[in-house]
Order: C-alpha cells, then sequence, then structure tokens
C-alpha cells in the first residue's frame, strides 16, 4: 500500500511535509506505521501549484529516501497546494508512468489501495474510455485509469460525484464478470484551486486517511498517516467519506458510489466477456 500527503492553503516549502516532519513522507516511505507493508520503495512524485494553471511534476522510480534531487527540491520549492505520494506497487511494473501524481491538464491524482481483478476489469474500464482519455493513458496501472474514468465521467465538473460514479462502475463490473468487487480507495485530487480526497472500501478495511491544520490562515494537510506524534492534532476522516478543502476551510461528506442500471453494466462488460 503507497503513502501520500497533500496540502492547501497559504504557500509553504514542499519539505514541510515531506522531509522535515519526525514521521515525513521519506520517512514512510521505509518506515510506515499504518500500512501492510513498512516500505514503500517502488518510485515517488510530487505535484505542486504555482503561478499557470497546470501543476509541476516530478516523478522518478527511486526510493523516496535515496533521491537527493527530491531533497533539494522540497526545500526550494513553496506552493499553496500540492501532492506528494512513494509508491508500493500493486498492479504495474516500477517505471516513471506508473508513479503518482498523474496529471491531467489542470488536474492531479494520486491514490492508495487497489481494484481486485484488475487484469480482468483493465480492458472495459478502457472501452469506457473516449479517444481524448484512453490517448492520455501512459501507464498500467489501476490508479491512473480510475482516474481517467473519473475525468471520462465529469471529473472538471462535478468532482466528487463523478468519482463516485468511477468507483461504482468498477465495482459493477467486478460483481458481472467475476462474482464479487472489492475496491480500496484512499485518493487525492485537485484543479489547483480546491482539494479534494475520498477515503473508501467495499470492506472494513478503507486505507486510513488523516487531516490536521497547517500554515495557518485555514491551511490543512492530508495524509495517508500522521506526521508527528501530536495525536490531539490529527483528526481520522472516516471510511465512506469524501472531503473537500477550499477557501472556506475543510468540508466533510458521506462518499456512496453511485450504480449504472445492471442492463447498461451487462452491455459495457460485453467486449471483455467475449475474449
Amino acid at each position: 500500500m503507497c503513502r501520500w500527503a497533500a496540502y492547501r492553503g497559504e504557500p509553504i516549502y514542499l519539505e514541510e511535509l515531506v522531509t522535515s516532519p519526525a514521521h515525513s513522507l521519506i520517512e514512510q516511505s521505509h518506515c510506515a506505521t499504518k500500512a501492510k507493508t513498512a516500505t514503500n520503495a517502488d518510485g515517488f512524485g510530487i505535484a505542486w501549484y504555482g503561478d499557470r494553471p497546470e501543476p509541476g511534476r516530478f516523478r522518478d522510480v527511486l526510493p523516496a529516501w535515496s533521491d537527493c534531487n527530491l531533497k533539494s527540491l522540497a526545500r526550494q520549492i513553496r506552493s499553496p497546494l500540492f501532492l506528494a505520494h512513494v509508491r508500493a506497487a500493486t498492479h504495474g511494473s516500477t517505471r516513471r508512468d506508473n508513479c503518482h501524481p498523474f496529471v491531467n491538464g489542470s488536474w492531479s491524482f494520486m491514490h492508495n489501495g487497489q481494484i481486485d481483478h484488475f487484469d480482468r476489469l483493465r480492458r472495459p474500464m478502457e472501452s469506457m474510455l473516449d479517444d481524448e482519455h484512453f490517448n492520455a493513458r501512459a501507464g498500467s496501472t489501476d490508479s491512473e485509469l480510475l482516474f481517467l474514468l473519473a475525468l471520462q465521467f465529469g471529473l472538471r465538473d462535478r468532482p466528487i460525484a463523478a468519482m463516485a460514479e468511477a468507483v461504482g462502475f468498477v465495482e459493477q463490473i467486478s460483481r458481472h464478470l467475476t462474482g464479487t468487487a472489492r475496491v480500496r480507495f484512499t485518493a487525492a485530487f485537485s484543479d489547483g484551486r480546491t482539494l479534494y480526497a475520498v477515503r473508501y472500501a467495499t470492506d472494513a478495511h478503507a486505507p486510513t486517511l488523516f487531516a490536521a491544520p497547517m500554515g495557518g490562515k485555514g491551511g490543512y494537510c492530508l495524509v495517508s498517516e500522521p506526521l508527528n506524534d501530536e495525536t490531539d492534532t490529527w483528526v481520522e476522516i472516516p471510511a465512506g467519506s469524501a472531503v473537500i478543502l477550499d477557501a472556506k476551510g475543510l468540508d466533510a461528506t458521506k462518499f456512496e458510489p453511485a450504480s449504472e442500471p445492471e442492463t447498461k453494466v451487462e452491455r459495457m462488460a460485453e467486449p471483455a466477456m467475449a475474449l
């Protein structure tokens, strides 16, 4: 399972989440405490917003703790909104295109979790994409494909609803093709203005998500696990929740996957069943 951290608020240096805290993201890359795997060494990435609509991005396949460029960038870059991720691969080889965050236009996305039976679901998931989104696929992970599905379903205009439709579609396709469905999904995504996060699972094991104020003037960070031992500071976001962090502050609401009519799901799955 991966680890990630995201921030929105007054501009701060990336190092305040990535390298400086006692349990920073780099520390979590080799010593995570709230994940099945303590080591997250299959690459890393950061996406940050500045003066342009599109985020800057830096990714590599090295373990985060061994990359001196990451430490240098985190010390020099200040941003009002950024996403950072260290990867423990479940689907997709260790290569740069499979490292989070994924970017499409002004949108960025990163994910911790997995989709069971992805090898059987990949093709019907891809078949839902139009040419624009299909051709934007660079890697081979379930995470990137789920991001592109959400974009296809309208993420730019209705972020939480589109993500709920994407997750619901995957669950229904999985039940139709395999008889079961298990999605574990804790993700952060942003258009450069608002930071969104979702914590959800079909079972009782949703990957963790915590929030804490940071940076002053309404700034918050969202993380897979707390960055320090100040337990009173960190609030665990319940499973089945969506978080919206904007200029007004942090708000949490219920997250529930949206379902398509069963006949429509069967029709969408037909090409995959013909293989």
